[in-house]
C-alpha cells in the first residue's frame, strides 16, 4: 500500500511503521491519520508479523497536531447529525492501536509532544532516545488531553504523575519520562532502534502469535474489571480454548527437546471463536 505521511516496512517478523513528514517534525494532520489508520489494518492482515515498531523520520517523533490553520487549528465547525461533537482524530487511532492483534512498540526518538505523546500509550512498550523529550501540553494551548489519553496515562504511570504531566503542561525529558514510569527504558539516539527490534524479534521468537494476540487483550481489557472474578472467567476460557489447539503441544514438545517452537496457527484465522469476548462500545452511546 502506498501511503504519504508515513513509510511502512516489514523486515523478517517486525513491521516498522515511521511517522513521515520531517520538515513539519511529524506533525498529525488528516491524512497521517488515514494512513495510520491504514497501515495498522495492514499489520493486522499479515500473519508474518509478530510485532510493531513506531517511530518518527528525523529529529522528531510528532510534534503534536499540525497548527497550519493557526488560531482556529482546534476549530472543527458544527457537530455531525445525531452526535455531540466530532471525534477526536488522535483518540481513534489510539483506540485502532488498542485493537491492534500484535504487539506494539513505541521508540520515541525525538520530541513526542500532545497527540505525538497521547498516541504512544496505546502502545504496549514505550523506549525513549535520551535526547528526546514528551510533553502534555494541551491545557497551555486551551484544550484538554486528546487520544483518550484521560484513561490510558492514569492505568500506566498512575493518577498522581498523570495529572501532574498534564496540569503543568511542561515538557520533560527521558529521564523523567523513565522515572515516571512512562518509558521502558532511555537510549542513545544511535542504539534506539536497535534496541526497539531487538525486543520486538525477542516477541516473536519466543511467543505463540494466537497466544500473543489473546494475551495482549486479556491484560489491556482487565485493567477495568470490576472484580478478578472477570479475569478469572476470560483466563479459563483463554486456557482452556488454547490448550486444545496444535501449538500447546508444540510449544511443550519443543520445551522438552530443548528447540525453537515452530507455530503453526495463525491470527488471521485460528483466533477462537469466542474472540473477541468483549463489545466493543458505540461513539454514539450515551
Amino acid at each position: 500500500m502506498s501511503y504519504t505521511t508515513i513509510d511502512y516496512q516489514v523486515e523478517g517478523p517486525v513491521a516498522t511503521i515511521t511517522l513521515d513528514r520531517p520538515d513539519r517534525l511529524n506533525a498529525f494532520d488528516l491524512d497521517m491519520y488515514s494512513d495510520l489508520l491504514s497501515a495498522f489494518d495492514e499489520v493486522d492482515a499479515d500473519d508474518s508479523v509478530r510485532a510493531v515498531i513506531v517511530t518518527g523520520r528525523g529529529r522528531a517523533f510528532c510534534a503534536g497536531a499540525d497548527l497550519g490553520g493557526g488560531a482556529s487549528s482546534f476549530d472543527h465547525g458544527d457537530a455531525p447529525s445525531g452526535r455531540t461533537a466530532p471525534r477526536d482524530a488522535g483518540g481513534v487511532v489510539a483506540l485502532r492501536i488498542f485493537r491492534c492483534l500484535k504487539p506494539v512498540i513505541a521508540a520515541i526518538n525525538g520530541p513526542a509532544v500532545g497527540v505525538g505523546a497521547t498516541i504512544t500509550l496505546a502502545m504496549d512498550i514505550r523506549l525513549m532516545a535520551d535526547t528526546a523529550r514528551v510533553g502534555f501540553v494541551f491545557a497551555a494551548r486551551g484544550i484538554v488531553p486528546d487520544g483518550a489519553c484521560s484513561w490510558f496515562l492514569p492505568r500506566v504511570v498512575g493518577i498522581s504523575q498523570a495529572l501532574e504531566w498534564c496540569l503543568t503542561a511542561r515538557v520533560f525529558p527521558a529521564s523523567e519520562a523513565l522515572a515516571g514510569g512512562l518509558v521502558r527504558s532511555v537510549h542513545p539516539q544511535e542504539d534506539l532502534l536497535g534496541a526497539a527490534r531487538a525486543l520486538g524479534e525477542e516477541i516473536a521468537a519466543s511467543t505463540a502469535p494466537v497466544s500473543a494476540v489473546i494475551t495482549r487483550q486479556i491484560l489491556w481489557r482487565m485493567l477495568c474489571a470490576d472484580h478478578p472474578m472477570e479475569a478469572h472467567r476470560v483466563d479459563s476460557l483463554a486456557i482452556w480454548q488454547t490448550g486444545r489447539m496444535a501449538d500447546a503441544a508444540e510449544g511443550i514438545t519443543a520445551f522438552f527437546e530443548k528447540r525453537p517452537a515452530q507455530w503453526s496457527l495463525a491470527p488471521s484465522r485460528d483466533l477462537p471463536d469466542w474472540y473477541p469476548w468483549w463489545e466493543e462500545p458505540s461513539y454514539d452511546r450515551p
